[in-house]
């Protein structure tokens, strides 16, 4: 059997591990005060996380597909349970692929997407700008929204975060 690896570099080991056991529905096989590890079999993955003064944090993103409604139902309770904001894409083309998704952002910042392919697209699709999600400010309850991205901005997506005022401040 193959299995993936994302290895992840975060600041506080504990926050994270209590995040990741909530997306992952387990608890890691390895926890020490700088590493964390799961082996897990649903997904099929080697995932690490590890904190060093100094060192580069984070990833662009990573996900979990699923095959079907059922499992991507489990995985949006999962994030939910994770505690962090979630931003529902709902029905999208991205990445030549019709899909379903549902986005969070750990403790860290570091985007999370959980979504189910239905079928194939000539054309990349969407583009999602997650910075607001994974920004400080958007914390569960806040009054930061997606906006409408401006015409030309590459952002087809209606429920894009763009350049917008969060709470009266200025990005």
């Amino acid at each position: 059997m193959k299995r993936m690896h994302i290895h992840v570099s975060v600041e506080n080991i504990q926050k994270s591990a209590a995040f990741y056991s909530k997306l992952f529905g387990t608890d890691p096989i390895v926890l020490k005060d700088d590493y964390a590890k799961w082996m897990l079999d649903d997904p099929c993955v080697n995932f690490a996380l590890s904190s060093h003064d100094g060192a580069h944090r984070g990833i662009e993103h990573v996900g979990i597909q699923v095959d079907d409604a059922e499992e991507l139902a489990e995985v949006y309770d999962r994030m939910r349970d994770a505690g962090q904001p979630i931003f529902d894409e709902g029905a999208t083309v991205c990445c030549y692929a019709q899909s379903d998704k549902n986005w969070t952002a750990d403790p860290d910042g570091i985007a999370w997407e959980a979504f189910l392919t239905q079928g194939e697209e000539t054309e990349y699709g969407n583009r999602v700008d997650l910075d607001q999600l994974a920004s400080a400010k958007a914390v569960a309850g806040s009054c930061c929204t997606p906006a409408v991205a401006p015409a030309g901005t590459g952002f087809a997506n209606k429920h894009l975060a763009v350049d917008v005022s969060c709470c009266g401040e200025k990005p």
